[in-house]
């Protein structure tokens, strides 16, 4: 029978564990690279600065989803118009408009 003090150095050493594959799986997410795959949404202030710029560029509609890492930019905005249809602007990492993907090619005063 195991005592009790090797029962509870056990399941700290597997808390342990556990937490630090968790935090490598977090770092891992954190670090988006242009063009990967991964679409993580952008967050924080990098999120309010990027819509910002978008809709500035098309001069209306609504942020629908946004990606860091996009396959065409660093980050990638949607903007649904108010006529309902949809423009995608692509920021470089210093938020400056690289192109925009959309029906009419909306603000295209870059």
């Amino acid at each position: 029978m195991m005592d009790k003090r090797k029962k509870v150095l056990i399941a700290g050493a597997a808390v342990i564990g556990a937490l630090t594959v968790g935090a490598g799986i977090a770092a891992g997410g954190a670090s988006v690279a242009s063009g990967s795959d991964n679409e993580a949404p952008i967050r924080g202030s990098a999120l309010t600065r990027a819509s910002a710029v978008a809709l500035d560029h098309t001069g209306q509609g609504r942020v629908t989803d946004t990606e860091v890492g996009d396959e065409d930019s660093y980050y990638e905005v949607e903007v649904r118009l108010d006529d309902g249809s949809e423009v995608d602007v692509q920021l470089d990492a210093a938020f400056k408009v690289v192109g925009n993907d959309g029906p009419d090619k909306a603000g295209t005063s870059d």
